[in-house]
């Protein structure tokens, strides 16, 4: 594991492969580990680098100096960028994602490609048509959940409904003693996630002249403010594709990497033929 220091942040990041970054950004309550599996499937033709978001893994907790927002994850991954020395191919799943819509926002100069994986960017549901709101609301639910269990103590109760919202009813209960630990320690960060994903000021039309190539990949049971969210990004980002993996819900990286890994692979090469195409041949049953 390498180390980049930024203000009073110490960011953590793995580095593997060689010639042009992919810079990999995990979703809420994850690490850079989520990419172990895509990482490895990259590294032969990328140099592929994935960092703990602030308060995750081996990076600095927020500090705490005024409000928490998108711009604070987006300086950390920029100056991650910098160091490099070069634009990135930057990938963001749900609440890395929305880092990564932000980073373009911000500094699309930073940008090669961008794929984005359910984003949560749930800013992009305000102001928006009466299933939006449905879409809000319901995602809001969850935040005052999260905020509750913090402001209340119940770490376990809130993240439970946090990890079985995402991932299926009975998905909390599945998991070992000491992963329902590590979730409920990471609740303060959580609830930071949300406040800042709810309450950014971007909107859909904010994107129109954002001209970095992206892809959008959505699951197709995926519960409905991500998929929601990703149709807003197709129809309004000029260079957007969208792609819906069958059967997938939010939780991709987890359940479906390789089919991640080819559709990474071919979306940075702009179309090139995909050499990971033969390991990972079931990419074939993904549907637009």
């Amino acid at each position: 594991m390498s180390k980049i220091q930024v203000g009073d942040v110490s960011v953590q990041y793995s580095i593997v492969g060689r010639s042009d970054p992919v810079v990999l950004l995990h979703c809420t309550g994850g690490s850079g580990r989520q990419w172990n599996v895509i990482a490895d499937a990259l590294c032969a033709r990328y140099q592929v680098l994935a960092p703990d978001l602030c308060g995750y893994g081996g990076t600095t907790h927020w500090p705490g100096h005024g409000s928490f927002n998108l711009a604070v994850e987006t300086h950390l991954i920029h100056a991650l960028i910098a160091k490099v020395g070069k634009p990135a191919h930057v990938v963001g799943h749900s609440f890395g994602g929305a880092v990564a819509l932000q980073l373009a926002l911000r500094h699309p100069e930073a940008l090669r490609t961008l794929t984005l994986i359910e984003p949560a960017a749930f800013h992009l549901l305000r102001d928006g048509d009466e299933l939006d709101d449905r879409a809000f609301r319901e995602i809001s639910d969850v935040a005052t959940t999260i905020g509750s269990g913090l402001n209340c103590g119940d770490y376990r109760g809130a993240m439970r409904r946090f990890v079985d919202y995402w991932n299926g009813e009975g998905a909390w209960d599945a998991l070992p003693q000491s992963q329902r630990a590590a979730l409920a320690s990471r609740i303060a960060k959580v609830a930071l996630d949300f406040w800042s994903t709810l309450n950014d000021p971007a909107r859909p039309r904010d994107l129109a002249e954002l001209q970095v190539s992206a892809l959008i990949i959505s699951g197709e049971v995926s519960p409905l403010p991500a998929r929601r969210i990703c149709l807003h990004l197709v129809r309004t980002l000029p260079r957007a594709k969208l792609r819906t993996i069958a059967g997938g819900g939010h939780m991709l990286p987890d359940t479906h990497p390789g089919q991640l890994a080819a559709l990474i692979a071919e979306h940075c090469g702009e179309g090139q033929a995909d050499p990971l195409e033969h390991e990972f041949p079931f990419a074939a049953r993904l549907s637009a």
